[in-house]
């Protein structure tokens, strides 16, 4: 657009020079220049006008000019007391929340399932949210605490066999065997030396070091392709086994007296030793994967239960003249305490966010989002100092010829 606007110019300026230089021998040409002299003034006059909007004309630092990038600063500020005045009035704010009711609008959203269940989403998403702030090991520190002082006196064995029983029955535990078995794998994979060491160590002195290597190597491809059975095979008897073994002992450690007894033995062991820490890790962990994996299932029980409260609230809010109408005050009044106490806050942001602005790159910016209608300026410019020109000509030898 700065080309086309430019070019009109240009031809403006041609046919000039032309209907000049030939007016003598045809005199209408003289209607002709007069516009083109009109059209020039005016295209001249309107670039000039537009471009000392956003930068000194032709880099020369003519008074007035560049008025955006000088007075940048100052409008920032002017727009910022603008929004203030204007919109963080805590009238204003107030009236216009009454007249929309809020709380009997969110109550009609909330009651809508696809609304509980968008609630639901962010809900987890904020719960996710929050675990990655958190600091591991200052809740972890908590909990620590906790066991300490709530664990002390009662008896490990039937809370600890309930948890345990539902940890084993979700199957939380497998990514820690998971973990000690490709662990166990790697070990066996890469301390073939360690095997066939242990072998021969074991073998009577008298049986031959062939036989030996023989037997080694025998023993460390069974047990390879033992533990490789193990890793691949969630189903293995191995791990099937074990999985038996916890669930029994997790029902011994609620209802076996022997068992309640060895409990209450580690635990007069375990307290005070830095391995209450080591607990206490585990636990958080476990806990921590437990409600991550709550939260993100759209069917367990709590995201459920989650998305019926919503839908009841919201139910509520819709219904309940008079709950809608204490939600409509709390609503207004924070709304209001916001507004009185921050406002000069709130609108500090676009000044203060003016104000860090390259003065030549916010100059840019704003001529860029203007866009063609600047440049339109100044054809229409040339357009009307054409006709200008042309009637001002006409209309002056209509009078003196």
């Amino acid at each position: 657009m700065k080309a086309v606007a430019t070019g009109l110019l240009v031809a403006m300026a041609v046919v000039f020079v032309v209907a000049f230089a030939f007016q003598e021998q045809y005199p209408w040409l003289q209607y002709v220049r007069a516009a083109a002299e009109g059209g020039m003034v005016g295209a001249l006059a309107d670039w000039f006008a537009v471009t000392a909007l956003f930068k000194h004309p032709m880099g020369i630092k003519i008074p007035h000019t560049a008025i955006i990038p000088r007075k940048k600063d100052q409008i920032g500020e002017s727009l910022g007391q603008f929004v203030e005045e204007n919109f963080l009035s805590e009238t204003v704010v107030q009236q216009k929340l009454a007249s929309v009711g809020m709380a009997q609008k969110a109550g009609v959203w909330l009651s809508r399932p696809e609304s509980a269940d968008r609630v639901a989403t962010e809900g987890a998403a904020l719960i996710r949210g929050a675990f990655t702030v958190l600091d591991d090991d200052a809740v972890q520190s908590v909990i620590e605490s906790m066991v300490r002082k709530y664990l002390v006196e009662p008896p490990w064995g039937p809370p600890v066999g309930r948890m345990a029983e539902r940890i084993f029955e979700d199957g939380h535990h497998h990514q820690l065997v998971d973990l000690l078995v490709d662990r166990a794998t790697d070990w066996v994979d890469a301390n073939y030396d360690v095997v066939s060491r242990v072998v021969s160590q074991r073998s009577p002195t008298w049986v031959p070091n062939f036989v030996d290597g023989l037997v080694g190597d025998k023993v460390y491809i069974e047990l390879a392709k033992f533990m490789r059975a193990v890793q691949s095979n969630p189903n293995h008897e191995v791990r099937l086994a074990l999985d038996k073994y916890l669930k029994e002992l997790a029902q011994d450690l609620q209802f076996d007296a022997k068992v309640i007894a060895k409990a209450e033995d580690i635990k007069a062991q375990v307290l005070g030793d830095p391995q209450v820490r080591d607990l206490a890790a585990r636990t958080w962990s476990t806990v921590k994967t437990a409600l991550l994996e709550a939260v993100d299932d759209p069917q367990s029980e709590l995201t459920r239960n989650f998305k019926a409260a919503v839908q009841d609230f919201g139910r509520r809010l819709s219904t309940d003249e008079e709950l809608a109408g204490k939600v409509n005050r709390w609503i207004s009044d924070a709304a209001g305490y916001l507004v009185r106490t921050y406002r000069s806050d709130i609108a500090g942001i676009i000044s203060e966010t003016v104000e860090r602005w390259d003065a030549e790159e916010t100059s840019t910016k704003i001529e860029l989002q203007v866009g063609k209608d600047l440049q339109f300026i100044r054809i229409n410019g040339t357009v009307v100092g054409s006709l200008a020109g042309l009637v001002i000509f006409s209309v002056a030898h209509a009078i003196f010829g």
